[in-house]
């Protein structure tokens, strides 16, 4: 078996120092993603596509003294500290700096770059840019066991008080905050928003299955062992296996079977070449 080089053993010990940190990268990184969508594209155009990013849009519409970026701010602290004192240990520390974050960003996007109009003339595209964006980062903070806050809070509330699971009472909320925006922005923006809401969710769903899918391999080899510590040792996952019998040369050898991830199924293919 080959020995481990000294770089391949520094390696390791980074990467094991660095583990403890990549959940706050992801959530980092999905705050941003939020904040840029709502930013950029829901609140210049007016969509309510649910969630506190549409409570303020309507209330900085409502209230033109105030920003739609400060309203979310202000909303998203205040919802933290209700859901503490209601919710106690279901508001997660997670769940608290993603929506300080995302909130934070917005606020500081909206004093770094002020937008006055949307980017395009072109509703609908602003539209798919924006569940783009809020889609993928919600759905790298839902696969971090984090969220952005907000009207999850209020679902949590609800749930608390009412028959609702959490689910219904969800839709319940960003349902009506999306049919506020026709009473606000009129048909056509509430229109747009409603669409949003649902795409949304479909989408969210749609990028947490992408991330969470696995590759399944079934490996049949003449050297079990080396194969199997790499899979049990570096890539972190479980290996089955079982005796076989190739019915051509009669030769036995032992068959594994193993999922991984996605961006892992490249080099397991190269190890097993190497090896076998």
């Amino acid at each position: 078996m080959r020995k481990k080089t000294n770089d391949e053993k520094g390696f390791k010990t980074m990467k094991s120092n660095t583990r403890p940190f990549l959940p706050f990268i992801w959530m980092t990184i999905g705050s941003t993603c939020v904040a840029a969508g709502v930013y950029f594209f829901i609140m210049p155009n007016g969509f309510a596509t649910g969630g506190v990013s549409g409570i303020s849009n309507i209330l900085g519409y409502l209230l033109p003294f105030l920003t739609p970026a400060s309203v979310l701010l202000t909303l998203n602290i205040l919802l933290l500290i209700l859901g503490f004192f209601i919710l106690g240990k279901e508001t997660s520390g997670k769940t608290a700096y993603c929506s300080l974050l995302y909130s934070f960003e917005t606020w500081v996007f909206e004093k770094l770059i002020p937008m006055s109009a949307p980017l395009t003339d072109q509703m609908l595209l602003e539209l798919i840019y924006a569940i783009s964006f809020t889609s993928v980062g919600a759905a790298i903070l839902f696969h971090t066991s984090a969220s952005s806050g907000g009207t999850d809070i209020i679902a949590l509330i609800l749930k608390k008080y009412t028959s609702l699971n959490v689910g219904k009472a969800l839709l319940f909320t960003d349902l009506l905050i999306a049919l506020s925006s026709f009473v606000v922005f009129g048909i056509r923006t509430g229109l747009y928003s409603v669409l949003g809401l649902f795409a949304k969710a479909f989408l969210v769903d749609s990028v947490i299955e992408s991330i969470n899918s696995c590759k399944y391999f079934t490996i049949i080899t003449e050297h079990p062992e080396e194969i199997t510590q790499y899979i049990m040792t570096t890539m972190k996952r479980g290996v089955t296996s079982h005796p076989a019998m190739g019915e051509y040369t009669h030769q036995p050898k032992t068959m594994l079977h193993t999922l991984c991830r996605r961006f892992q199924a490249t080099e397991l293919k190269k190890t097993v070449k190497r090896i076998d």
